[in-house]
Order: C-alpha cells, then sequence, then structure tokens
C-alpha cells in the first residue's frame, strides 16, 4: 500500500492529525511538520491539547497548511494524514480521516492505560482495542502500521519512535528528504540527532516493503497453570530515571520507592504482579519489565 496525501475538498489546504499518549513526542512530530510548511511559504494553523496528559494522558495534534488556511481544527472526516503514535488512539481518531483519499500511518505498540488493568491476576487479558492492523488497512484508501517501537529499540533509542512514523509520513507530502532532516535537527537534543536522522530514515525505508499489511498484532493466552510461574525481571534505568514518582505512586502492591538519589528501584519484588503498570507509565521510557520462564523440573 502507497500513496501521496490527496485533499479531496479542493481547497488547497492539507489537514495532518497526529494522535498518541503524553512523552511519545506527540507535539515534537506536529512542530517539526508546521515549521516545514513555514520555511516553504506556506500559510499554517496548528491546534493541540496536552496539558497533564504529558504523564500518560491523551494528546493530539491539528496541522493545517496550504495558500490560505482559514480554521486550525480538522473537521470529523477531513484529515488527509491521520498519524498515530500509539494503536488505540489511532483508532479512537479514526473517524477524522477523510475515507476515501485519506492516509493512516500507526505504530501498532499498545500502551494499556491504567483503567484497562483493574485485574491484576496472572493471565488476565487488559481490556484494550481489540482490532487487527489488518482489520483497520482493509478499510482505509492508503495505510501503514509497523512496530516503530522496535525498530527504533533496534537502533538505539526506542524514544525515536516518533521519528520513525515522521519518516513514513514524510514520504505523503511533497517535501524533500533533505529539507526534512534538517528540520528534524532542529527540534531533537544534539546527542539524539544521529539515531533520529536513522530513525527517519529507517520510516522512509520501510515504506518501500510495506505492501501488505504488517505488524500484526497477536492476540493473547490464558497462562496454563500447570506450567511454571514466570518470573518478572526488571531494567530501571537510572540514567533516564527523572524521578517524578509515577511510578511508585501508581504501583497497586507499594512495590517500588525513590531512592536517596531520587531514582526509583524495586524493593518488594514478591509482591509485583507484572502488571506492567510502572513500565506503561514511565514518560521517560526508564523501567522495562520482561519475564523469565524458569525451566521445569522433573520429578
Amino acid at each position: 500500500m502507497s500513496g501521496k496525501a490527496k485533499n479531496a475538498n479542493g481547497d488547497g489546504v492539507t489537514s495532518v492529525l497526529v494522535v498518541g499518549v503524553g512523552g511519545q513526542g506527540v507535539i515534537m512530530v506536529s512542530k517539526v511538520l508546521a515549521t516545514l510548511c513555514q520555511e516553504h511559504g506556506l500559510e499554517v494553523k496548528q491546534s493541540e491539547v496536552h496539558g497533564m496528559a504529558k504523564r500518560g494522558g491523551a494528546v493530539f495534534s491539528h496541522v493545517r497548511f496550504g495558500r490560505q488556511v482559514h480554521s486550525p481544527v480538522i473537521p470529523a472526516g477531513e484529515a488527509d494524514v491521520l498519524v498515530a503514535l500509539e494503536w488505540a488512539e489511532g483508532l479512537r481518531w479514526l473517524h477524522y480521516l477523510n475515507p476515501e483519499t485519506g492516509v493512516f500511518i500507526s505504530d501498532v505498540r499498545k500502551i494499556i492505560p491504567p483503567f484497562a488493568c483493574r485485574d491484576r491476576g496472572r493471565g488476565v487479558m487488559p481490556h484494550y482495542a481489540r482490532s487487527t492492523p489488518r482489520d483497520v488497512l482493509e478499510k482505509v484508501s492508503v495505510g501503514y502500521a509497523m512496530d516503530a517501537t522496535d525498530t527504533a529499540a533496534r537502533l538505539g533509542n526506542e524514544r525515536a519512535a516518533n521519528t520513525v512514523l515522521l519518516g513514513i509520513m514524510s514520504t505523503t507530502l511533497p517535501f524533500s528528504e533533505n529539507a526534512w532532516l534538517e528540520t528534524i535537527e532542529r527540534f531533537v537534543p544534539p546527542k539524539t540527532r544521529e539515531v533520529n536522522r536513522a530513525a527517519f530514515l529507517a520510516g522512509r525505508e520501510w515504506v518501500k516493503d510495506a505492501t501488505v499489511p504488517q505488524g500484526e498484532v497477536l492476540p493473547q493466552v490464558e497462562v496454563d497453570p500447570a506450567l511454571p510461574q514466570a518470573r518478572n525481571v526488571w531494567d530501571i534505568n537510572p540514567a533516564w530515571c527523572k524521578g517524578c514518582d509515577i511510578c511508585v505512586k501508581f504501583c497497586p502492591e507499594r512495590c517500588l520507592k525513590l531512592d536517596a538519589e531520587g531514582k526509583a528501584v524495586m524493593v518488594k519484588p514478591e509482591l509485583c504482579t507484572g502488571c506492567r503498570l510502572c513500565e506503561m507509565l514511565c514518560p521517560d521510557f526508564a523501567i522495562r519489565l520482561s519475564k523469565e520462564i524458569p525451566e521445569k523440573v522433573s520429578s
């Protein structure tokens, strides 16, 4: 599936809607686009909502550009491009995409909100959108669904997932690769310029092979109680932890605390149920939880 964003209203205005959750870089993506448009002599209007959303809530940004733009808000059904940094947010805003010509771009990674994890028992499926990439891509004019977070992680920094999606989006708009790269460099920290450059180019390259729906979301399965229980393994990166205290406050079992240096540490591992709230809500990606299956001891 491939294609360029097409304005179906005939007013010469292109509308791009960027959505996600706090900490993913929604605003960075929209500001890169808005700045690039301005530098090409286009009029740009931008509308966004974030506020406290930076701590895990919904974030969205409307960007409209053209020779003359009268409103900063995109009406439902008129977005030429919808870029979703989180899968469920993409589904929630899908009705804003132009059904005939719109381009849908989304990361398939899930960031499950706290209210979806009320039952913390082992093997319980969280309440989350069940639509798969294939379900959605069959309903849109042009669509791309990929695991941008994994791509960015393999490049050295999973926080560059937004730049991977920016790379995909760039192929739908009439600006040169160099113009995009020059603008991105102005909005990312100097130390991350190389990884963001690589992430952007990886997104553009991926589009060339995106001829079928990719990133299929696998169904979750119940845990067989007869099997050995998985062991929770935590990796807390103190260099990334900003001591915001979110993981400590939201942990249902009170397993975490801040140490003398203000860094999150695991203090009661035996109580952890593996609900992953700490990992999902950390705005700095400082916590990663994985599972280890111990070898079954033969009797």
